[in-house]
């Protein structure tokens, strides 16, 4: 049985306003699972992926990681961030250098890794993604699904244990959805946990090992797929039913 690979205990997290957007809050992520996160705008997806690895520290409960509850000094994150790659819904949000090569190789130059090394995992990634041929390509001048590719792809150069995703399909056609999907499943193969905030209902069903659903920034219902997309309660939250 795999066991947990992060965990929350009756976190909560607050912003200046005041805003609570998580209210004692308790999850566990299995290792190895493919997870979906639901609810809706405002339920506190982005507030939770945020402290999964480390952008945010909570002002109270507890966030475990294989087992051992988080540090936030600057050497604790760098490694928590190598083992938990976050993508984000935007992807102007984590683009900064000049050509894709150079964005994707960022991570693993950073991990001190040698020169062949680095290039190896970054071709590797922009292979999975269906990039290499765009390898010196201008990041300005990707189209905006492939920008949303091009993340994903540095976030694998980095070798993570864990990739939370937030909404990866926004903005994305049916055929990339697809090829995305396809490579979600191929890294869940080879043992990747794989958490990914998503609205799609079908989808959730479909690819997921586990549903969290939140509410109001806190736990309405996790559990396996079919279970938690019975519950009327769940459906009324995710518009399935009427209110």
């Amino acid at each position: 049985m795999n066991e947990s690979i992060l965990a929350l205990q009756d976190v909560t997290l607050t912003y200046p306003g005041p805003v609570t957007a998580l209210k004692n809050l308790s999850v566990t992520f299995t290792s190895s699972q493919r997870t979906a996160v639901m609810g809706r705008n405002g339920s506190g997806k982005t507030s939770l992926f945020a402290l999964l690895n480390g952008l945010q520290r909570p002002q109270s409960g507890a966030i475990f990681f294989s087992g051992m509850r988080l540090s936030y000094d600057r050497t604790s994150l760098l490694k928590l961030r190598q083992a938990v790659g976050m993508v984000f819904q935007d992807p102007e949000h984590q683009l900064f250098s000049a050509s894709l090569y150079e964005d994707v190789s960022f991570g693993p130059i950073n991990l001190g890794l040698p020169e062949t090394e680095v290039r190896n995992r970054v071709e590797r990634s922009l292979a999975l993604l269906g990039l290499k041929d765009l390898l010196e390509r201008p990041v300005h001048d990707l189209s905006f699904g492939q920008k949303k590719r091009a993340c994903i792809a540095g976030i694998l150069a980095m070798e993570p244990e864990v990739i939370v995703l937030d909404e990866p399909f926004a903005g994305l056609d049916a055929v990339m959805t697809h090829e995305l999907i396809a490579t979600f499943d191929d890294l869940g193969r080879h043992g990747v946990t794989l958490i990914i905030a998503t609205h799609d209902v079908n989808f959730a069903q479909d690819w997921a090992d586990e549903i969290i659903v939140l509410r109001a920034g806190e736990l309405l219902l996790q559990g396996e797929p079919l279970a938690v997309l019975k519950s009327r309660e769940v459906q009324r939250e995710l518009g399935i039913l009427p209110g």
